[in-house]
């Protein structure tokens, strides 16, 4: 399990947001590898608390390895869309001082061929974050009608060749099963007419078909919504995202949630005078140079902080 390296994205503008005391509790909502949640557990003294969720089971089993000598951290096999759930069984909704959610793919997965997430090395068509359950895009694939694939890779991947696409994965599937991640990413490649420079031809694909398979927008919605609902006062949510559809979620979630409501002519209240129980800390954070230099994969990462006022 350790022959993967992962690098934590922003690490130090992350711990930085979460503006950590030694004593808190802290929640990192994506365990992945753990680079974040070691960091955090740097800053925290004895009384300091670490809570870590993920779906992968890998993820889980090597948090569970590294850190069993670790009485500050508990693990947690589940999607953060059920960190509500989790932390009101232990008593502590509204006791959180922290939530990091970090949403990018991590390089373990990536990297191994046998998760099914590369088109750079051919493996089992898989795609599933949680192993332990749900269907692999081998088996979606092989029954997904024409229209729905479309839809799936316009809507997820924006991908403007999707009908092309989606015609010569449904050609190909009418005489094989396709079975590997290498094998698809070659019919993607081949219905393409004209490659951007610098990108993969699957690379929009890939992430649609990740994303649909994983239901991870939805999860993105609920995860924001559980994650403010157990912050102490002063409590901060910092959610890293690494592309425009996540992004769009988190910089609305976050700007509603921190605005004002729009309130109907004529009401006996002024807009100015209802308090808004949270507030954005900081403009978006990207990766600076030194960091791209040694992670090119924090180029799209966007860093966005909230915290809990009332």
């Amino acid at each position: 399990m350790g022959k993967f390296e992962h690098q934590a994205v922003l690490l130090d503008e992350a711990l930085e947001s979460l503006n950590i005391h030694p004593s808190g509790i802290y929640i990192d909502a994506t365990f992945g590898r753990g680079g974040h949640s070691r960091a955090i557990l740097q800053q925290l003294n004895e009384q300091g608390r670490l809570i870590v969720f993920d779906q992968d089971p890998q993820a889980v089993a090597f948090a569970e390895q590294q850190f069993v000598d670790e009485p500050r951290l508990t693990v947690e096999h589940c999607n953060f869309n059920r960190v509500a759930d989790v932390i009101e069984q232990y008593g502590l909704k509204g006791k959180i001082d922290g939530v990091l959610m970090d949403l990018g793919v991590s390089s373990p997965q990536l990297d191994d061929a046998g998760r099914g997430f590369s088109f750079l090395r051919s493996g089992p068509l898989d795609m599933r974050m949680d192993t332990s359950q749900g269907e692999t895009a081998r088996q979606w694939l092989a029954r997904v009608k024409p229209a729905d694939l479309i839809n799936v890779l316009k809507r997820y991947g924006e991908e403007k060749f999707a009908k092309r696409i989606a015609t010569a994965i449904v050609e190909t599937r009418a005489e094989r099963e396709i079975t590997h991640t290498g094998d698809l990413a070659t019919i993607i490649s081949d219905a393409i007419p004209v490659k951007e420079k610098h990108k993969h031809p699957a690379t929009r694909s890939f992430q649609a078909i990740r994303i649909y398979i994983n239901e991870e927008l939805r999860a993105v919605e609920q995860g924001l919504k559980a994650a403010v609902s157990v912050l102490a006062i002063g409590g901060r949510l910092s959610v890293i995202s690494f592309h425009s559809l996540e992004d769009r979620i988190v910089k609305r979630f976050m700007r509603d949630v921190s605005s004002r409501p729009k309130l109907p002519a004529g009401l006996p209240v002024m807009e100015a005078d209802i308090e808004v129980p949270y507030r954005l800390v900081c403009k978006p954070v990207v990766a600076g140079e030194r960091e791209l230099a040694v992670n090119p994969r924090a180029r799209s990462a966007r860093l966005r902080v909230l915290e809990r006022r009332l």
